[in-house]
């Protein structure tokens, strides 16, 4: 009688554990969005969220088979304010996997939260060299670039073209600091002198003082980076200041990409180093593009890349688990394995969980920003201080 009671007790213990463990691989998955909505930043978050939300659309709304719930916050681009934020996904929404986001310093309050936390987190953008850096993580991963390389790429096409001296102006803030460290790196190696480095804080977009001594300097050349609205401002002044004539510009991609439209001819002939281009014509950038344009009416650009490959990251590693994101260690070493074919081109992680990827030069030709070689073949960021290396 006894062995009878045992057995029935078994299997009724086993009939209320099943639907628990269904949940966990078959329920929705809860993915939480942390990107800027308003500010300078604002239409990058927005791209990001469309590529991401285009490749899970694409997958009939599931990712491994577990239909994807999204919990949004906007980030403000205020490093101040992340933690708080944060939290808002992590704990108050209890999400399985946190997205996000483009700026750096509000990246790196981020990634501190997800490793206290152990929180699952896709960087689809901001380029904080520490992420991948000092701050890597297990859980922790990147589906954009590092600070250091498009820049390091730049520092050499600008040598190669015979410059010797450069001034680099940005704006004073992690991404500025990296961007401008990592150009440096390649400049100086190859010869190169960077003769003054000018910044202002961000978001400001008050440039005159500042292209005014640029002008007193007279440099072989200018380094730049900046990104959305800073960057269309940046350029409306660059050139109405004279200095486009005089004085070749070179920066990053992110000085083009997603701007080209507010401008009017300001940045026609700039030659920037990044990951994509619009004139890759391979079959599968081709159909992101073809999607990606039909879907929202727009051409996508870098960040609708990124945001599309993050989702592609996420599927990988749940698949690996069959759905099951409980299973971290499992999950993470699939996804430091990953290797697909993205729009940009052949993706694969380093060991620091940084993209291995080549660096393209581009040319803005209209309104696009066409591929004229490659800077820099599989570029590794070198992912110093990392433990994981």
């Amino acid at each position: 009688m006894n062995i009878i009671k045992i057995r029935l007790a078994l299997a009724c213990s086993l009939a209320l554990a099943a639907p628990m463990v269904d949940a966990q691989t078959t329920g929705k998955l809860k993915v939480g969005l942390m990107l800027p909505a308003t500010g300078t930043f604002a239409s990058l978050g927005l791209a990001i969220e469309n590529g991401f939300r285009l490749y899970v659309t694409e997958q009939g709304g599931k990712l491994a088979g577990r239909e994807i719930e999204y919990f949004s916050v906007d980030d403000e681009s205020d490093p101040s304010k992340a933690t708080d934020n944060i939290n808002k996904l992590v704990k108050r929404d209890n999400v399985d996997v946190v997205i996000g986001t483009v700026h750096s310093g509000v990246a790196m309050a981020m990634a501190k939260v997800a490793k206290d936390t152990g929180t699952l987190m896709i960087v689809p953008n901001a380029g904080s060299d520490a992420v991948t850096g000092p701050m890597c993580a297990q859980n922790i991963f990147r589906s954009s670039f590092s600070n250091w390389q498009p820049a390091y790429a730049m520092g050499e096409v600008v040598a190669q073209k015979g410059h010797k001296s450069v001034v680099t102006i940005t704006w004073k803030y992690a991404t500025g600091d990296e961007t401008v460290r990592g150009f440096k790196e390649a400049f100086e190696k190859s010869g190169g002198k960077v003769v003054k480095e000018l910044s202002l804080p961000f978001p400001n977009v008050e440039f005159q003082a500042l292209l005014t001594e640029i002008a007193a300097t007279k440099p072989d050349a200018v380094y730049t980076f900046f990104a959305g609205g800073g960057a269309v401002k940046f350029l409306k002044d660059y050139t109405a200041a004279g200095l486009k004539k005089t004085i070749p510009l070179y920066g990053p991609g992110f000085l083009t990409d997603g701007t080209l439209d507010a401008l009017n001819g300001e940045a026609e002939g700039l030659l920037t180093t990044l990951h994509y281009a619009d004139s890759l014509n391979t079959p599968r950038d081709n159909a992101f593009r073809l999607a990606y344009a039909k879907t929202y009416k727009l051409q996508p650009d870098v960040y609708a890349v990124q945001g599309y490959d993050a989702a592609q990251m996420l599927k990988i590693g749940l698949t690996a688990v069959k759905g099951d994101i409980s299973k971290k260690a499992e999950f993470e070493e699939a996804l430091s394995k990953v290797k697909f074919d993205s729009p940009r081109g052949p993706f694969t992680l380093g060991k620091n969980h940084n993209p291995i990827q080549d660096i393209y030069l581009r040319q803005v030709i209209g309104k696009e920003n066409k591929i004229i070689g490659t800077a820099s073949k599989a570029l590794a960021d070198p992912g110093r201080g990392c433990r994981l290396l």
